[in-house]
């Protein structure tokens, strides 16, 4: 446990032959694991995890056959993971991430049956995912690979009945299509495969996994329209637990998928929501790396009432279905980076809980609707670079705190914080009357946000504290279960 140790772990350990647990995570323990500790027949727990410890996992790790618990993440290990783990036949959590370990993953691993959770994320692995690791276990609840140098295509091995409720692939070179036996994950919570090299149409048969919360696939080569035949069928509601819906920096084509913004319930139930409170203190567990202004950071958690939709940087075209407005559990909304025309509906003025708007670089005609400023947790707000025109809605508290970002790139908008000004500026109490084109000046708008950015936003407040406390008990024993379900 934590207790600030510094140093080496001491050869002498070796000699507690009848120990059955070890716990020395969290700590400033350095230098290599000694090979005394292999020789610790009776463990059946070894977390050395969050220390500086260096050198290589050795071949002696398999004559370890009580153990059930390893961790050795967060430290500097090197080299390649041993094939001996396969060994470890007892194991049912193996915590690797965090480290600086290359090589291939061994297929040996595959050998590990009782296996419920593979942690391997954020090494320098490289090779192809065997493809055994979507059968080997039954127990498996918990996969992450993300964050390595893997290639090749996912495996295509999911099999009837099993139990994978987490598959974490971001940030790889995987290649090919998505493999169909994912519809046999029916208890899967969270899939994200984004920022790797896949190349496929629109996976629509993911839908119809029953607890999906988690679908993240932005920075990929998927292409086509996105719709789905099932929505034929009045009896299935698509996506029926799908608060994060990732599809951007594809290549998606065609009309925004209408029929599913007309059934994502969990998007709707805004009430249900509130029952954790504005301050949603309730988690989805699942790691997941966001990025902000050019930094990194990793939360454990999902806010349970955290909705997003990102859609932005495809191709989608014609107009932006008014159906949104009935999702009004959403915080976070980006059409950005499309070809999406028309006018702003009205119904955004229904997004009760929506604290970024991200409309930029379309081709959106029309006056900005009034509605808008019934938005009273609306905190970012990117309408810039499309065909907007007549003045801005200056009522409501809100809008008052847009700056200039906000709207450029629209020649023909007025009104504060734009420096051109409209003909009915002095008549501020009056309500929204048509509106007159006014030209003004076009210039160029900073980069858009990203529904990560907003996570951070919770990250440096209230939600940030207890996430990092999270952290720190899941992190931190007793029970490994912990690291993964909290109040799932």
């Amino acid at each position: 446990m934590s207790n600030n140790l510094s140093g080496s772990i001491p050869p002498k350990i070796g000699k507690l032959f009848n120990l059955k647990s070890l716990w020395l995570w969290g700590n400033k323990l350095s230098g290599s694991i000694p090979l005394e500790i292999w020789k610790l027949y009776s463990l059946s727990e070894l977390d050395l995890s969050g220390n500086n410890l260096s050198g290589t996992i050795t071949p002696q790790i398999g004559k370890l056959y009580k153990l059930s618990q390893l961790d050795l993440s967060t430290n500097n290990l090197s080299g390649s993971i041993p094939p001996e783990i396969g060994k470890l036949f007892n194991l049912e959590s193996l915590w690797l991430f965090g480290n600086n370990l290359d090589g291939t993953i061994p297929s040996s691993i595959c050998n590990l049956s009782s296996l419920g959770v593979l942690q391997l994320s954020e090494n320098r692995l490289q090779g192809r995912i065997p493809q055994c690791l979507g059968n080997f276990s039954t127990s498996l609840t918990y996969l992450a690979l993300n964050r390595n140098q893997l290639y090749g295509p996912v495996p295509t091995t999911f099999a009837d009945g099993n139990k994978l409720e987490h598959l974490n692939l971001n940030g790889n070179k995987l290649q090919g299509p998505l493999p169909k036996s994912l519809y046999k994950c029916r208890w899967l919570q969270f899939l994200d495969i984004g920022n790797n090299e896949i190349q496929d149409s629109f996976p629509f048969w993911v839908e119809s996994l029953p607890k999906l919360r988690v679908l993240v696939m932005r920075s990929n080569k998927f292409h086509g329209k996105v719709f789905s035949d099932y929505l034929k069928n009045d009896s299935i509601f698509p996506f029926p637990n799908l608060q994060i819906f990732d599809i951007s920096h594809n290549e998606f084509t065609g009309p925004l998928p209408d029929g599913y913004f007309q059934n994502l319930v969990a998007m709707m139930n805004v009430r249900t929501n509130k029952t954790a409170g504005r301050n949603r203190i309730a988690y989805y567990s699942e790691s997941f790396t966001l990025v902000f202004k050019g930094f990194e950071y990793k939360l454990l958690e999902i806010l349970l009432t955290f909705t997003t939709l990102d859609f932005s940087d495809n191709k989608f075209n014609g107009s932006i279905p008014n159906s949104i407005g009935k999702l009004n559990s959403l915080i976070f909304l980006n059409f950005s980076h499309n070809m999406l025309e028309g006018k702003i509906p009205a119904s955004f003025g229904n997004l009760s809980e929506l604290e970024q708007l991200d409309l930029s670089s379309n081709q959106l005609q029309g006056e900005i609707p009034w509605e808008l400023t019934r938005l009273s947790f609306l905190e970012s707000l990117n309408l810039s670079n499309n065909l907007l025109y007549g003045p801005i809605p200056h009522f409501g508290g809100q809008f008052l705190t847009f700056e200039n970002n906000s709207y450029i790139g629209n020649p023909r908008l007025c009104g504060y914080p734009l420096t051109k000004k409209c003909k009915d500026d002095d008549d501020d109490d009056k309500a929204p009357q048509p509106m007159l084109k006014i030209e003004g000046d076009d210039s160029e708008f900073l980069d858009g946000f990203t529904w990560q950015a907003v996570v951070m936003g919770y990250g440096c407040g209230l939600v940030f504290g207890v996430t990092m406390g999270c952290l720190a008990l899941l992190y931190r024993r007793p029970m490994w279960l912990l690291k993964i379900f909290l109040g799932v």
